[in-house]
C-alpha cells in the first residue's frame, strides 16, 4: 500500500518544511494581517508599523497593497527579498522540519474558533481560468492585471508566507476537526494575541505519519469521484476551493510556469521540476462548515464619482432608488431582502450626505454581486475617472462612502451553503464576491516556507 505522503501527493497535497520565528522573537509583533487588507486605509498599516517598532516582523516580508501606487515599489521589493535572506541567516526564521500546522483562530466577532490546517498544495493541480475544472479551483474571477507586482516579489523571493485559505466541502467534519480533538497530543508551537485587537491564535505542529495517513484517507473520501458525482452530478472533482488569496495562489502558479520554462527540455530538468519547491504553495485548509467561519459580502467604494448621476443610471436600468435617513437604517434592509424575495437583489448606498437602497426586483443574475458589478463596470467604461476599491467590513464601507466624492455600496449576505455548487456549475464567481470574515479576522502571516532550490 502506498505511503501516506504518496497518497497525499496523489490528491494535490504535500507535507511542507515549515519555517517559524526563532528563540526570542515576539510572535505578537511577528504576525501581521494579510497584505490585501485595509488597502484604502493607510493609517492601519502606519499603526502596525508603530506597534512593531523595529522588531522582527512579517511586516518586513510583505508588500501591503495600500503602498502599491507609491513611487518606491522596486526599492520596497528589493528590501523584502533581502530581509527574507537576512532573517534566515540570522536565525530569526528557523526550520521546524516537515509537518502540518493545526491552527485555532479566535476573533472578537465569532463565538466559535475557526480551525485550519497549514499544508502545501501542488500547483500542477490548479488552474485559475474562469472555466477551470482542476482539483484546486479559484472561486472568484482572477484579474490578471493584478498579478505583475505580486510576481515581482515572488520571482526573487527566498520564502513564501501564506494568507491563502482553501476550503474543503466536509459537512461530516472528517479532516481537521479530528486533529483538533487530539490537539493535546501535539506540540503547541505558538499561542498569542494578535495585533490591533484581532483576536488570538494557537498552533500545534503535526509530524506523525499516522496523522498524515488519517488526513489522506479523509481527503480521499471527499474527493471520491463516485461520491462527488452523486452529490454534484459531475465527474470534475473540486476538492479544494480557494476561499481567500485567489490572486496570491494565481501568482504562485504563474511563477511556477516561469520556473518550468527554465528547466523543461534540459538535461535533468524533469527530475529538478518534480521536486522543485516552487511547484507548491503554502495554504491553510478550512472546512466550509466550520462554525467559526463566517461568510461576508465584499462591499464596494467608488471614488471621484457623481453619485446622483450613477444612481440615475441605475434607475434607468430598472432599479428602484429609495432614500432613508442614514446608513444604519439602509444596511439592515439589505441584510434581510434576499431571504424575503429570492429573485430580488437589494443594495445600500452611502454618500457624503445621503443614504438609501437600490433594488432590482427581478434580477437576471444568480448572484447579487454579479448584478451590481455589471452596472459598475458599464458605468466606469463611460467614466474612466471613477476609481473602485473592494472593502471588507461595514464600518469601513460607511466611513469611506461618506467622504466627499465617494459612494459606498453595501452588498447583501452570501449563502455559503451553495458555495461549492455555484463554483462547480457556474465557474468562478465575479471578482471580490465574498469575504471569509471581517478584515481583522483574515489570516495573519506566521509560518513560512522556502520556494528556492537548495543547491547540492
Amino acid at each position: 500500500m502506498a505511503s501516506a505522503r504518496a497518497r497525499l501527493e496523489q490528491i494535490g497535497v504535500t507535507v511542507p518544511e515549515l519555517y517559524l520565528p526563532g528563540d526570542g522573537v515576539d510572535y505578537r509583533k511577528w504576525a501581521v494581517v494579510a497584505c490585501d487588507q485595509y488597502s484604502s486605509e493607510r493609517e492601519y498599516w502606519e499603526d502596525v508599523e508603530r506597534e512593531v517598532d523595529g522588531a522582527p516582523s512579517t511586516l518586513r516580508l510583505i508588500f501591503p497593497e495600500c503602498y502599491l501606487e507609491d513611487g518606491d515599489k522596486e526599492l520596497r521589493i528589493a528590501a523584502i527579498q533581502k530581509t527574507m535572506q537576512d532573517y534566515i541567516e540570522k536565525g530569526i526564521l528557523v526550520s521546524k522540519g516537515q509537518g502540518f500546522m493545526l491552527v485555532e483562530r479566535t476573533t472578537p466577532f465569532e463565538e466559535k474558533p475557526r480551525l485550519g490546517l497549514v499544508v502545501a498544495v501542488d500547483l500542477e493541480r490548479y488552474q485559475y481560468g474562469k472555466d477551470s475544472k482542476s482539483l484546486i479551483r479559484p472561486t472568484e474571477g482572477t484579474i490578471v492585471e493584478r498579478l505583475p507586482p505580486r510576481m515581482a516579489i515572488r520571482r526573487g523571493a527566498t520564502l513564501e508566507l501564506p494568507h491563502i485559505m482553501i476550503l474543503i466541502d466536509d459537512p461530516s467534519r472528517t479532516v481537521i476537526e479530528p486533529l483538533y480533538r487530539r490537539r493535546q497530543y501535539f506540540e503547541r508551537v505558538y499561542d498569542f494575541d494578535l495585533l490591533k485587537n484581532s483576536g488570538h491564535v494557537r498552533g500545534w505542529f503535526i509530524q506523525e505519519e499516522s496523522e498524515f495517513e488519517r488526513v489522506a484517507e479523509a481527503l480521499e473520501r471527499l474527493g471520491d469521484p463516485e461520491a462527488f458525482r452523486a452529490k454534484y452530478g459531475t465527474d470534475d472533482v473540486l476538492l479544494f476551493a480557494v476561499g481567500d488569496g485567489n490572486h496570491s495562489l494565481a501568482t504562485a502558479k504563474a511563477i511556477w510556469e516561469e520556473t518550468k520554462a527554465l528547466y523543461e527540455g534540459k538535461p535533468g530538468g524533469d527530475a529538478i521540476l518534480a521536486s522543485h519547491p516552487a511547484r507548491y504553495a503554502l495554504v491553510e485548509l478550512v472546512n466550509l462548515y466550520d462554525e467559526g467561519l463566517p461568510f461576508h459580502p465584499i462591499h464596494r467604494v467608488l471614488f471621484n464619482i457623481d453619485a446622483q448621476d450613477f444612481l440615475g443610471a441605475l434607475a434607468e436600468a430598472g432599479a428602484e432608488i429609495q432614500y432613508v435617513p442614514d446608513a444604519a437604517q439602509a444596511f439592515p434592509m439589505v441584510d434581510v431582502a434576499g431571504a424575503v424575495v429570492p429573485n430580488m437583489h437589494r443594495f445600500a448606498f452611502v454618500t457624503e450626505n445621503r443614504a438609501g437602497t437600490i433594488t432590482f426586483s427581478e434580477a437576471k443574475a444568480r448572484l447579487a454581486v454579479a448584478t451590481i458589478q455589471e452596472h459598475i463596470d458599464n458605468y466606469r467604461k463611460n467614466h474612466p475617472e471613477v476609481g473602485i476599491d473592494y472593502i471588507h467590513g461595514t464600518a469601513s464601507t460607511e466611513a469611506l462612502g461618506r467622504k466627499k466624492g465617494n459612494l459606498g455600496l453595501y452588498l447583501p449576505p452570501v449563502d455559503k451553503g451553495s458555495f461549492f455548487s455555484v463554483v462547480i456549475h457556474d465557474g468562478a464567481m465575479p471578482r471580490k464576491t465574498f469575504s471569509m470574515g471581517e478584515a481583522p479576522e483574515k489570516r495573519f502571516y506566521i509560518e513560512a516556507r522556502k520556494i528556492v532550490r537548495t543547491k547540492p
